[in-house]
C-alpha cells in the first residue's frame, strides 16, 4: 500500500493496523530545540480515544503514547520522532461472522477490488483507528507553532451539527466543548443532542455530523497562489480523515447562494492594523492566508457498523445480507473533533515552514 504519508516539510508517515498489535507514526521535518514531553502528546490522543462517554464506542484504549527517537533531554533533536501506541483491547472474534462479508458504506469491497485481500478484523488499516497516530503527530506541530507563533496561536474544534440537530454559534463557548462528551458549543442544544443520540443507538443505527475547526493567531502569508493553496491543502486534510465527505473553507458551498455585495469581505484600516468586516472566506484569499480566523468546517457522514441489517454480497460473489455486531460509534464525528485539529495544527505548520524557507531571511 503507498501514499502513508502526509505533508511537504513536515511530513508524517503512519503505519498499523486497528487489531494489530501497535499502530505509530514517524515525523520528519520537526524543527529542532522545541520542548515536547509525552504528556504534551498524551493530552491530545485523550480527547479522541474510545469509551470515554456512552455515545462513543465501548473499545477500552489508553492510547499510551511512547516516543522511540527524535527528543532528547526533553527537547526535539531535528531527527525523525517516532511514536508507537499499543493495542490492548481488541476484539477480532466480533468480525468473524462477517469476515466474507462486505460492509455497505465501508471500504471492504474497493480495498479487496485493489489489493486482493482484505483484513477484516475492525477493518484493518482502513480502520479510523489510524487516526490516533495523525493526533500525534498534530500534538508535536501545536507545539512547535506555539513556540514560533506565541501565545495567540490556537485551534479549536466542535461539532456544530449532530444528525438532523444543529446548535447556534453565536453561543460558540470554547470553555464548554471540551466540558461535554459531544464537543458541543452550545450549551442550550446539548439536552436535545443526548436525547437524539440515545434514541439513535437503541435503535442500532447511527448519524452523521458536521465539524467545524476554527484556528487563531494566523499570520498573513501561508499558502502559495497555484499548486498549494492553504485551502486546498486543508480540504486535503481532512478529506483524508475517515467517513469525511465534504469540506467548505468560510462559507464554502454557502457561497453559491451570496451576492457579491454579500460575500466580499470589506477591508479597513484601525490604527496600523489591517481589519475585514465579514469572513466569508475563512481567512484564505487567493491560496494565502488572510491574517484572519481560519475556519474549515466538514462534514462526516453515519457510522457504518449498524445492527439493522442490509444487503451485501461476500468475496464469492453471492448476494447475501449483513448485520454489524460489535463497539461502534452511533455518530463517529464526534471523535473527529481532535483530528481535525491535529490535521489543521499539520498543514498550518507545513505552510509555515514553506514561507519562512522562501520569504524570510
Amino acid at each position: 500500500m503507498s501514499f502513508n504519508t502526509f505533508g511537504k516539510i513536515f511530513r508524517f508517515t503512519t503505519w498499523g493496523e486497528s487489531h494489530g498489535p501497535a499502530i505509530g507514526c514517524v515525523v520528519d521535518g520537526c524543527p529542532p530545540n522545541i520542548k515536547i514531553s509525552e504528556k504534551d502528546i498524551q493530552n491530545e490522543l485523550n480527547k479522541r480515544k474510545p469509551g470515554q462517554s456512552k455515545f462513543t464506542s465501548q473499545r477500552k484504549e489508553d492510547d499510551k503514547i511512547n516516543i522511540l527517537s527524535g527528543i532528547f533531554d526533553g527537547k526535539t533533536t531535528g531527527t525523525p520522532i517516532s511514536m508507537i501506541i499499543y493495542n490492548k483491547d481488541m476484539r477480532s472474534r466480533d468480525y468473524e461472522t462477517i469476515k466474507n462479508k462486505f460492509r455497505p458504506g465501508h471500504a471492504d469491497l474497493t480495498y479487496y477490488k485493489k489489493y486482493g485481500i482484505r483484513d477484516y478484523r475492525g477493518g484493518g488499516r482502513q480502520s479510523a483507528r489510524e487516526t490516533a497516530s495523525r493526533v500525534a503527530a498534530g500534538a508535536i506541530a501545536k507545539k512547535v507553532l506555539e513556540n514560533k507563533i506565541g501565545k495567540k496561536y490556537a485551534v479549536t474544534g466542535a461539532v456544530t451539527q449532530l444528525g438532523i440537530l444543529g446548535c447556534n454559534l453565536k453561543n460558540w463557548d470554547e470553555k464548554f466543548i471540551s466540558k461535554n462528551p459531544f464537543f458541543c458549543p452550545d450549551k442550550t442544544i446539548l439536552k436535545l443532542w443526548e436525547k437524539y443520540l440515545l434514541s439513535i443507538r437503541k435503535a442500532g443505527s447511527s448519524c452523521g455530523a458536521i465539524i467545524e475547526i476554527r484556528a487563531y493567531g494566523i499570520p498573513a502569508g501561508l499558502g502559495a497562489p497555484i499548486y498549494s493553496k492553504l485551502d486546498m491543502d486543508l480540504a486535503s486534510a481532512m478529506m483524508s480523515i475517515n467517513a469525511v465527505k465534504g469540506v467548505n473553507i468560510g462559507s464554502g458551498m454557502n457561497s453559491a447562494q451570496l451576492t457579491g455585495e454579500e460575500n466580499s469581505d470589506e477591508i479597513f484600516k484601525m490604527g496600523k492594523k489591517t481589519k475585514f468586516k465579514s469572513n466569508n472566506a475563512g481567512g484564505i484569499l487567493g491560496g494565502i492566508s488572510s491574517g484572519q480566523n481560519i475556519i474549515v468546517s466538514f462534514a462526516v457522514k453515519p457510522t457504518s457498523s449498524i445492527l439493522t441489517s442490509r444487503k451485501t454480497i461476500d468475496k464469492f460473489g453471492k448476494n447475501t445480507s449483513i448485520s454489524v455486531k460489535g463497539r461502534h460509534d452511533p455518530c463517529v464525528g464526534i471523535r473527529a473533533v481532535p483530528i481535525g485539529e491535529a490535521m489543521m495544527h499539520c498543514v498550518i505548520l507545513d505552510h509555515y515552514l514553506m514561507n519562512s524557507a522562501q520569504c524570510k531571511s
